[in-house]
């Protein structure tokens, strides 16, 4: 019986030239970006981001602003109470099972680490509501260690640009090959620089390369086809 072998998808090849050239661009752009999301210190940084999922940074901004004013710490956020709690973040997606997981974390800081919030992965993502992306962006924003969290902008804008191969088909590699090929005085920066390009230029559907900084370098990689993601 005659057998046919499957089709395998040519991989396509990352070139640290175009990288360089790419982020030297971005960092002439926006030399210092930071995350859009509004905090003030460990806690309220930690807090933002896990409420952030599946959520725009507009609508947790707005919830947190009057939240984190009376409760920026572990000890007022559970003397706040979960009802509150609920009541304040109601806008945000999910809102009761992300004020139950914030409780949750915080008589963890509490009764496991004085109050405060751990500065190690493993901690992190031992945490109620923290997943490895929360911790990466944690980490990245504290200057704590280099992470590129891979949302779906980063996915997308990677793949687009050409900083992945076709390899690259989860954020957990996505993530990885971003890892290596990005030059490491860039690493802090790039997830800021990916995120922001994607969420204001490099959208999914309609990509506005009419005011893309990089248009003449982006080889525009599934952009005429069905999105990326």
């Amino acid at each position: 019986m005659k057998t046919t072998k499957p089709k395998t998808t040519k991989r396509r090849k990352v070139d640290p030239g175009l990288i360089r050239q790419l982020f030297e661009r971005f960092e002439q752009d926006k030399p210092e970006p930071k995350t859009e999301l509004n905090y003030s210190n460990a806690f309220t940084l930690v807090t933002a981001v896990a409420l952030s999922a599946q959520a725009t940074d507009v609508s947790v901004n707005k919830a947190t602003g009057p939240l984190f004013a009376i409760a920026d710490n572990p000890a007022d956020m559970l003397a706040l109470g979960e009802d509150k709690l609920m009541q304040m973040i109601s806008s945000i997606g999910l809102y009761r099972n992300k004020a139950k997981n914030v409780m949750a974390m915080c008589r963890i800081l509490i009764d496991q680490y004085g109050g405060q919030v751990p500065m190690n992965r493993e901690a992190l993502v031992s945490l109620p509501g923290v997943g490895n992306k929360t911790a990466s962006v944690v980490l990245n924003e504290m200057d704590i260690e280099p992470a590129i969290a891979v949302d779906t902008h980063v996915y997308r804008v990677s793949h687009r640009l050409g900083l992945v191969d076709t390899s690259a088909n989860t954020p957990d590699k996505v993530e990885k090959q971003l890892m290596q090929v990005i030059p490491k005085h860039w690493l802090t920066r790039a997830h800021h620089w990916l995120i922001l390009h994607g969420r204001y230029v490099c959208v999914a559907r309609k990509p506005k390369c009419d005011i893309c900084i990089v248009r003449d370098l982006c080889p525009k990689i599934g952009v005429d086809f069905t999105p990326l993601v």
